[in-house]
């Protein structure tokens, strides 16, 4: 099996500036590259912020073109957290930036989202239900959160059981902390503590490594 690399990025936005969020994006991405990773996770509404009494306005195709360009730049798959309008009503999403699409692929924001390696297109499922609509080709499920001490608990529960009994591995990027990786058997493989940073997992011969790399 040749070498798979993927990335969660640890980010805790603090704002509602699409565009510098953007540019922070950018960063993350640059970094992602030089460790030579596939596929890079953002928590949820990474792009938005999380507004104050409602979610923040989606943003335009305009304002994520650079990170469509720098997807295909890199070469890099790009999961990140947007708001959606649907019916008049806002809602968490997900952008899909892949080298492979000239569009921007936008998502609900489900429990996880699982996609298969060579695949553009993400499935959104509920990984509390007792028949999740898993892909049977599916690679990897990955999880975008921003969630304080109490729900993380339960979160890496729920994952972890989830990656032991699917087996599937299964990325989470949190945006305030314990970012994680589990491989197909639900064993951590790695986890982050508090910080910006990048985590890392490459899958190969071997099976999963993990690493952390801070962004300062």
């Amino acid at each position: 099996m040749s070498r798979w690399n993927i990335a969660a990025a640890q980010y805790a936005r603090q704002h509602n500036c699409v565009d510098a969020h953007v540019e922070h994006h950018l960063r993350f991405i640059a970094e992602a590259a030089r460790q030579q990773c596939d596929l890079l996770v953002f928590p949820e509404l990474s792009l938005t912020g999380p507004g104050d009494e409602i979610l923040p306005a989606p943003p335009s195709d305009r304002q994520l073109e650079p990170l469509l360009r720098a997807s295909q730049i890199y070469r890099i798959s790009v999961i990140a957290g947007i708001t959606l309008e649907n019916q008049g009503q806002r809602q968490k999403g997900l952008a899909l930036f892949s080298p492979c699409c000239d569009t921007i692929l936008r998502y609900p924001q489900g429990s996880s989202a699982s996609l298969t390696r060579d695949d553009t297109q993400l499935t959104i499922i509920d990984t509390h239900s007792d028949t999740p609509n898993l892909d049977p080709l599916a690679a990897l499920l990955t999880s975008s959160q921003d969630v304080g001490d109490h729900r993380w608990r339960q979160s890496i529960s729920t994952l972890q059981r989830f990656a032991h009994k699917y087996s599937i591995a299964v990325l989470m990027a949190n945006a305030r902390n314990g970012s994680a990786l589990w491989d197909e058997k639900g064993q951590l493989i790695v986890r982050a503590d508090k910080g910006e940073l990048l985590l890392t997992g490459s899958r190969g011969r071997q099976g999963w490594q993990g690493d952390i790399i801070p962004l300062g």
